[in-house]
């Protein structure tokens, strides 16, 4: 199969409208073409006029780990252009950056998750375009995570740089078509283009949105491979907690624990309260210790997500629920449990960050309600799916 890099680069014809167009590229270090050549380079090759770089969170070096830690501008040693950074002074590109370019290709690989923040960075490029009447172009990459949706849409007055608009956690779309949905429900007048991938197959077997004979490169430092991907959108939640994720290990959002908690007992537990939530993957419980990040250096019982080998079953696999399972069992099992992480969460500062991620406060009040079962959380959360898989539809390209 073709990435739409891939596609733009074979086809002069598709790189015509560029003659004489001043392009910019927005992309990351897994902004690569099929021969893992980085997209601007190959752009530089290719004979376009590159005039600038634009790098989402964590920069176009992928350098920096954390959350909140700001990107800041420069020159490409390189080619001598500007790069600007959409993750430091400012998240929306500034009036200046959008005079240094007609187009801009948006070259990123996301892991279909609403809170990844590309996803934003994608509507915040598309206002900016409106106003200033630039083109956009997204070169289209798969959506490792496939076509699933889950998770609770998020609320009116809820939005953040991790939620841009209604739309549940899991949203199985790719950029190209995420701007699509994004020019619809925000009614922007922009000139967008997608440059299609050739032949995804996002429900086929074994990738089920990834295809296997593509190398995996890390989009950000903690997107290690596609069971990251897989698990993210369950994982991802663990940042408004104060159970680890994995920072600091090797294997990043692919797993959670905790030095005061039992994580066989919170594996029985949730298949207790949940089995259904816990089909399609594996848990495994395992023993680790943070080098850096919460609970750095203590000794942690914890419990990883296998979203992958001969148990895997992508239509069964519920991420979102699963995580929430994990919570769920810990409140039961330690009713005092200190859980929810009380900190600025993407540069929100009034609200629980368990909140922001979610989109509302949903998810943690079903946690923390005594009385509530499994049932009580999927009748609120299955018509937000249901809903989002018909709006989505029009959209779809593959």
């Amino acid at each position: 199969m073709k990435f739409g890099i891939d596609r733009l680069l074979a086809d002069p014809e598709l790189r015509k409208p560029l003659e004489g167009k001043r392009v910019a590229l927005l992309a990351h270090p897994a902004s690569v073409t099929t021969d893992l050549t980085h997209s601007l380079d190959a752009l530089v090759a290719a004979g376009l006029n590159m005039s600038a770089v634009f790098g989402p969170q964590h920069g176009v070096r992928g350098d920096l780990q954390d959350n909140m830690m700001e990107s800041p501008d420069y020159t490409d040693p390189t080619y001598g252009m500007p790069v600007f950074s959409l993750y430091g002074e400012v998240r929306r590109p500034t009036g200046q950056s959008m005079h240094t370019f007609d187009t801009i290709l948006i070259d990123l690989q996301d892991v279909g998750c609403r809170i990844y923040t590309f996803v934003t960075t994608l509507l915040y490029v598309l206002e900016a375009a409106a106003e200033h009447r630039k083109s956009v172009w997204v070169l289209d990459r798969p959506n490792p995570a496939g076509r699933p949706v889950e998770g609770l849409t998020l609320l009116p007055g809820w939005e953040s740089f991790v939620g841009a608009g209604p739309m549940p956690m899991r949203h199985g779309m790719t950029l190209g078509e995420m701007g699509h949905w994004f020019i619809d429900h925000f009614k922007l007048d922009v000139d967008y283009r997608v440059i299609a991938m050739e032949g995804w197959q996002p429900d086929a077997a074994p990738g089920f949105g990834w295809p296997p004979e593509r190398p995996w490169i890390n989009p950000s430092p903690n997107a290690a491979n596609v069971n990251m991907a897989r698990a993210y959108a369950g994982t991802v939640m663990l940042e408004g907690t104060t159970l680890s994720e994995g920072r600091g290990t090797t294997r990043p959002l692919e797993l959670f624990g905790a030095p005061d908690i039992d994580a066989k007992a919170v594996i029985s537990e949730m298949r207790r309260i949940a089995p259904e939530w816990l089909t399609g993957c594996t848990l495994r419980d395992i023993w680790f210790q943070p080098t850096f990040h919460k609970h750095v250096g203590q000794l942690c019982s914890g419990i990883f997500i296998h979203a992958e080998g001969h148990a895997y079953d992508h239509a069964a696999f519920r991420p979102w629920r699963l995580q929430a399972a994990g919570f769920k069992a810990i409140r039961n099992l330690y009713p005092g449990y200190d859980l929810w992480r009380d900190f600025p969460y993407e540069y929100v500062f009034d609200k629980l960050a368990i909140d922001v991620i979610n989109g509302g406060p949903g998810l943690r009040e079903w946690v923390d309600d005594a009385g509530s079962v499994a049932g009580d959380l999927d009748a609120v959360t299955a018509p937000d799916e249901a809903a989002w898989e018909a709006v989505r539809a029009k959209h779809l390209l593959y």
